[in-house]
């Protein structure tokens, strides 16, 4: 079994927790596609009736537009019933590192607003210890950026610059640039936030701490649900 077959028996076991009339936040990346190809499914096929959602990229926005589900605002649904997205990883208390894929501001708003946040992924994704397989994307503002690297490394980051396919900065949906920042392990996720989050001009991190509800992890061996105690 490949990993995308993987990362679709993660999603499609997701979706259950989702009934009839509930606002969804849908997530950005690999994984997220296939909770929204799920959902899509689900409404096509009756099962799911009154859904909106509110996606957490352009990216997501277009690919719900395009299989049928309709999407709402924040200002109509300012808490939403559950968010479902995926992880680059995953530790053992459940705290994660997400956007690599490039979303992680709006991605931790939607979580942030959600009665429940469930996260999808394949069993690569979980880690005895943050930092030590995915970078930590850190957003931050264009202007000044070149100044954050220096204050990054001062926290024990090797921060790079992303980049687009064009050779230039990647820009965020909102705007903004990343710094991915490579560390040998992070041993407190909670002290690495506040210290990333008091530099000035880091808008947000991919660190979310306490915020999943239950992660869900597909490996050959068939999905196997993790419950925050």
């Amino acid at each position: 079994m490949d990993v995308s077959e993987l990362k679709k028996m993660a999603a499609e076991k997701a979706v259950e927790g989702i009934q009839s009339g509930m606002a969804v936040g849908l997530g950005t990346g690999s994984t997220a596609f296939f909770v929204v190809e799920a959902v899509a499914r689900r409404i096509r096929e009756g099962i799911l009736k009154d859904i909106v959602a509110v996606p957490t990229s352009v990216r997501t926005e277009e690919h719900a537009r395009k299989v049928g589900i309709r999407l709402t605002t924040f200002e109509s649904h300012p808490t939403l019933d559950i968010t479902i997205d995926g992880a680059d990883e995953v530790d053992p208390g459940l705290n994660l590192v997400k956007g690599l894929g490039g979303a992680l501001f709006r991605e931790k708003i939607v979580a942030a607003a959600s009665k429940k946040f469930i996260v999808v992924a394949d069993e690569s994704k979980q880690v005895k210890l943050l930092g030590t397989k995915a970078p930590l994307p850190v957003e931050v503002s264009p202007f000044g950026w070149e100044v954050l690297p220096a204050k990054l490394e001062k926290l024990g980051a090797k921060p790079v610059l992303r980049k687009a396919d064009t050779g230039k900065a990647y820009v965020t949906d909102g705007g903004n640039f990343i710094l991915d920042c490579r560390f040998n392990g992070i041993s407190n996720p909670a002290e690495l936030e506040r210290g990333l989050k008091s530099v000035v001009g880091v808008i947000e991190t991919g660190l979310f701490i306490g915020m999943a509800s239950e992660v869900i992890i597909a490996a050959e061996g068939g999905v196997k649900v993790l419950k925050r105690s």
